[in-house]
């Protein structure tokens, strides 16, 4: 069983604290994501749990055996970087292959193992090319399938998509993902895009300068984030923010709000510590807009974007607050027009 435990992690390089008190738990065959901004310290949680960096304090534990003190190559991981880092003179078969070759590996164990993750990965075909010979994406199954050859506990992703175009990227992802169903290794990936972390995920682990906000499975971030930067940073276009006055519900589940001439009650109330007659903001997803000639909350287009799947529309208030709708409609709203709004008071969050 191939559990990965992170018990009071912490990282410093100097006086800077990178890694925060991190406490995570991931289950065997779990695909977990790592998701934040950049300079939030994802890759470095990754390195820690590759042995590329030294822990300050804590404990990581891989099958229930601490790895602190192992050197990467006995610590069951493999890892795949953002760049491919290929052996330019090798064929597919042989950058496959080497990290066998250098472990005493038979040679007829090697030519099974590369030749299954080849089948896995669909380049059988590949296997006598020099990776000048590849395309991105092709570069990139070579990289993986070097993973797989080792017969990994964990896999290990540090942003390896970053590199590829859009379409190479969504196919890569879907690949990846189809990867981890057939193997069900457990699987920790990094990277900086909400839309790969919502799709490939089966947990996400948000996090902001050094420190976990919220860890849970993707739709349960997205519908029930647990502060303001986890709604903000999840969803896109990101969500809109307006600020106010709680005006009933402190101590409970849902509050009332008044603000930007909103008046929304039942509000799922974030902020517990908030007493009555407090500044909230409320965060409303622009997908949760719907135009209503008798809305209350008004605004004034400053930018349309017909995007073929859906309409997105930039709007500011008379008070200078800007926010977006989405919609999968084609909407008859041209810029400067002013359009009035009602919102889904049970999809709003108070913060």
């Amino acid at each position: 069983m191939a559990q990965v435990a992170l018990r009071g992690v912490n990282k410093s390089f100097g006086n800077i604290d990178v890694i925060r008190n991190v406490d995570l738990q991931i289950d065997d065959g779990e695909f977990v994501v790592f998701v934040g901004p950049s300079g939030c310290g994802k890759s470095t949680l990754l390195r820690l749990i590759a042995g590329l960096e030294q822990l300050t304090s804590g404990e990581i534990l891989i099958a229930d055996r601490p790895i602190m003190d192992l050197p990467p190559s006995k610590r069951g991981i493999a890892m795949v970087f953002q760049s491919y880092a290929l052996y330019p003179h090798m064929t597919v078969f042989n950058n496959m292959a080497f990290s066998l070759d250098l472990q005493g590996v038979s040679k007829a164990d090697i030519h099974q193992r590369v030749e299954a993750a080849a089948k896995i990965l669909q380049m059988e075909h590949l296997l006598d090319r020099r990776p000048a010979a590849l395309s991105g994406g092709q570069r990139q199954r070579v990289a993986i399938g070097r993973a797989i050859v080792r017969n990994p506990d964990v896999f290990l992703f540090d942003e390896p998509l970053s590199n590829l175009d859009a379409a190479l990227r969504h196919d890569t992802r879907v690949e990846i993902s189809k990867l981890h169903n057939q193997l069900g290794a457990t699987t920790i990936y990094v990277t900086h895009d909400q839309v790969e972390a919502m799709t490939l995920a089966d947990k996400i682990v948000v996090l902001k300068d050094g420190e976990v906000m919220q860890v849970g499975a993707p739709m349960e971030l997205f519908n029930f984030p647990a502060n303001e930067f986890v709604a903000g940073f999840l969803g896109s276009p990101k969500m809109n923010f307006f600020e106010g006055i709680l005006t009933a519900g402190a101590g409970s589940d849902t509050g009332q709000f008044e603000g930007e001439g909103l008046s929304a009650s039942g509000v799922r109330l974030v902020a517990r510590d908030k007493g009555n007659g407090a500044s909230v903001k409320l965060g409303i997803r622009p997908q949760h807009l719907t135009p209503d000639p008798h809305g209350p909350l008004k605004g004034t287009a400053t930018l349309v974007e017909n995007l073929g799947t859906e309409t997105v529309v930039e709007l500011v208030t008379e008070s200078q607050v800007s926010f977006r709708l989405a919609s999968p409609e084609s909407l008859d709203i041209a810029t400067g027009q002013t359009v009035r709004f009602s919102i889904d008071s049970a999809k709003a969050h108070l913060f």
